[in-house]
């Protein structure tokens, strides 16, 4: 609608162009990596998180998405050993790091002890949090503080399963803690 006083072409300059003619960013940060083992050189947009990058970038799906906020731990894999949730982790923040998800604890076909007492114990319920939770085991372990089963509870308390599954989890983690 024209705007007394004001050419109609002047209004279709001075409105944004519609997004599918706005040009696409151009550029990024290149990114080397190690998951799971291999060499991975990327250029990605400096605000993709780790967890895009495992999942969209390197068709990685084992790693989940859950609440994208940091509050559920669905998305916890291993950086240099240590445990973190990927949806809160800018890929670019890591270049030269070794990143371990769901996929890599398995070697040469044997499940990690943790994968392996998660399935003795019926830890999976729906399953949805179990990649993250079983990651979160494997850094807690390694950490060595957990002691008891409340210490479990405690240091895994950033993966949120409170389902049917959550003692068969504790007892997972108990039992791989016992045989280490």
């Amino acid at each position: 609608m024209p705007v007394e006083g004001v050419s109609s072409d002047l209004q279709q300059v001075d409105a944004p162009p519609p997004a599918a003619a706005r040009p696409a960013a151009t550029g990024g940060v290149p990114v080397r990596l190690n998951v799971n083992g291999l060499p991975y050189s990327v250029t990605l947009d400096p605000r993709t998180s780790l967890l895009d990058l495992l999942r969209e970038h390197l068709d990685l799906t084992g790693t989940k998405k859950g609440c994208d906020q940091g509050q559920c731990g669905a998305c916890t894999v291993l950086v240099d050993g240590r445990r973190i949730n990927s949806c809160l982790t800018f890929a670019v923040m890591l270049d030269g790091a070794e990143v371990t998800t769901i996929e890599g604890l398995a070697t040469n076909g044997a499940l990690h002890p943790v994968q392996q007492a998660f399935i003795d114990h019926d830890a999976f319920q729906c399953g949805y949090c179990t990649p993250g939770q079983i990651c979160s085991a494997v850094g807690l372990l390694a950490e060595g503080r957990a002691k008891t089963a409340d210490d479990i509870r405690e240091l895994m308390s950033g993966n949120i399963c409170r389902c049917g599954a959550y003692p068969h989890i504790v007892a997972a983690i108990e039992d791989v803690m016992r045989r280490s």
